[in-house]
């Protein structure tokens, strides 16, 4: 159980899923057909769905490359998130939204892995959430040209180290969409 009192409850979050961050993601529409999966069983069950949006010169709000994807669709009710940083926590109001909520439990899905993904995992656990990665409904761009892995060695190893990520009083975790269940 996280370590945030009184905060029992689980939300889903999907981070930067906009068309201008996830066009050139690895296995673009499978890891968007997941996420939408995903959100379905969410809300399904009751589970708050958090959207989460990065503002940036090449992500302006209102234009077409930050719109999220027109496969999902957050739905009036459903908190939007706007952000200028990586972790989705530092100078938001992500916080207190899941304060709002009685959230102490993420599910984490969204783009890319290697920057917004990772840091937003972190940022959650040393925040004292429980933090579960959706392992096949995460992507990224692929920059090997600039020095990284290929996408799908970035993919894997931020499932592999964060299957095993522990820490007094927090969960983390991997787990595939076919297997996520909110009970």
């Amino acid at each position: 159980m996280s370590t945030l009192e009184n905060r029992p409850g689980i939300a889903l979050l999907v981070i930067d899923v906009q068309n201008g961050v996830v066009a050139a993601g690895h296995k673009r529409d499978e890891v968007v057909g997941n996420i939408s999966t995903v959100v379905g069983r969410a809300r399904e069950a009751g589970v708050p769905v958090v959207w989460v949006q990065h503002n940036s010169e090449e992500l302006v709000s209102g234009e077409e490359a930050w719109k999220i994807v027109p496969e999902l669709d957050p739905r009036d009710g459903e908190p939007v998130v706007q952000k200028a940083y990586g972790d989705s926590f530092e100078d938001t109001v992500l916080e207190s939204v899941l304060a709002g909520l009685g959230v102490g439990s993420l599910v984490v899905t969204g783009a890319q892995t290697d920057a917004c993904v990772r840091s937003t995992l972190h940022g959650a656990f040393t925040r004292g959430y429980d933090a579960l990665l959706v392992g096949d409904a995460h992507t990224t761009e692929d920059l090997s040209a600039y020095g990284a892995p290929t996408p799908d060695l970035v993919i894997a190893h931020t499932n592999l180290y964060w299957k095993y990520m522990d820490a007094p009083g927090r969960t983390a975790g991997t787990v595939e969409t076919k297997d996520v269940t909110f009970g």
